[in-house]
């Protein structure tokens, strides 16, 4: 790789690099591969902290990418920060089984020998071992409340987690615009179909983030990427570091049904 590269990225997988198409076939860089490199490396940085914790309270590192597509994530994760680590692993759950196989393939190329696909929904997905850093990239709707029950079941110590496409909440304040809430205190906020959506997106990650603090995680909300880049930009940071008898975790749970009383709407993470 030459120096431009190098500067951007810690990995060494030159095909990998080319099946992301972050480099032409040539192996150069033009002005779009720059700027994926250098959204590769931000997330890289706000996620390696977490991984770096994780690892200093588990025997073994079993990184699992929830929704994972074409796994493009974990191979990311595995060749800049888990490919030295003889502990550590990567499993990518995908419900698309021509997606697997063509992961598996790619995996095979680089070298990448801790790396393992599950062609399965997240839903009905399990593993016989922990889960202990756990992605879910722009799982659509439902698909992220699955993704932190799963996290939950598998004894996740942390989550990353970018919400994409929520529709559930938007269809719960839909149907309480005529009966729970009053146009004057609350109704304008989501009166118009763009505001109920927007509104419902924001409150469904609230809700998310106190779940999570409720059992014991700290949350960071922040920016995936510039908003230039991408409007589904959300990033959930969250990290156990107690439990729910915590007075924080009390405390969280008490926002969380006080906001519920509020708008008392519908969402499959409080069903799961």
């Amino acid at each position: 790789m030459n120096s431009e590269i190098q500067s951007l990225w810690s990995g060494t997988s030159e095909p990998l690099l080319k099946a992301l198409h972050i480099l032409t076939r040539d192996g150069k860089l033009n002005a779009d591969s720059r700027r994926k490199l250098k959204q590769v490396r931000h997330l890289t940085l706000l996620i390696e902290p977490f991984l770096q914790n994780a690892m200093k309270k588990r025997e073994k590192l079993n990184v699992v990418d929830l929704g994972a597509g074409k796994s493009y994530l974990g191979f990311l994760l595995y060749d800049q920060i888990l490919r030295p680590l003889p502990l550590a692993q990567v499993t990518a759950i995908e419900s698309r089984p021509e997606l697997v196989a063509a992961s598996v393939t790619l995996a095979r190329d680089s070298g990448f020998e801790r790396m393992k696909f599950i062609a399965s929904p997240i839903e009905t997905a399990t593993l016989s071992e922990s889960a202990d850093f756990v992605c879910a990239l722009h799982a659509c709707d439902t698909a992220t409340d699955d993704a932190i029950a799963f996290g939950l079941k598998h004894d996740a110590h942390a989550f990353a987690l970018v919400p994409c496409c929520q529709a559930e909440v938007a269809r719960s304040l839909e149907r309480l615009r005529p009966s729970s809430l009053s146009a004057e205190e609350l109704g304008a906020l989501f009166e118009a179909p763009i505001h109920r959506r927007e509104f419902g997106s924001h409150l469904t990650n609230v809700i998310r983030t106190l779940f999570l603090r409720a059992r014991g995680y700290r949350v960071t909300v922040t920016e995936l990427v510039g908003w230039e880049h991408s409007m589904k930009n959300e990033l959930i940071l969250a990290e156990r570091v107690s439990d729910e008898t915590h007075p924080e975790s009390q405390r969280a749970r008490l926002e969380l049904e006080a906001l519920l009383k509020r708008f008392p709407v519908t969402l499959k993470l409080l069903r799961n």
